[in-house]
């Protein structure tokens, strides 16, 4: 995998990421994740008072929080680097981005 090397070195990296920077494809993870909470948070808030709101929420956010804790744990992250992993977590997040869309 690709790495984000800050200033020409990997310097400035915190402890929990890797010594030799961080890979691209965490990165992608994280602001997938990142974006599922988002459109979890704003669904509810705009959806304020309607029934179900905060299980459609849920149903949003709490994939991409999943998605955030399993990218920092050295473990999971390597399986999340297969082939296999990264096309199911494309179909799923493009899913719950439509899900989110539409609901």
């Amino acid at each position: 995998s690709k790495l984000i090397k800050f200033g020409g070195a990997f310097r400035g990296v915190p402890k929990f990421f890797s010594s030799q920077g961080i890979s691209l494809t965490m990165s992608n993870y994280r602001w997938g994740g990142y974006l599922l909470v988002a459109l979890g948070l704003l669904n509810l808030r705009y959806q304020t008072g309607e029934a179900g709101v905060f299980l459609h929420s849920a149903i949003i956010a709490i994939p991409g929080v999943i998605i955030l804790v399993l990218s920092f744990i050295p473990k999971t992250a390597q399986i999340l680097e297969r082939e296999q992993v990264k096309k199911i977590a494309i179909i799923l997040g493009i899913a719950t981005i439509v899900y989110a869309a539409l609901n």
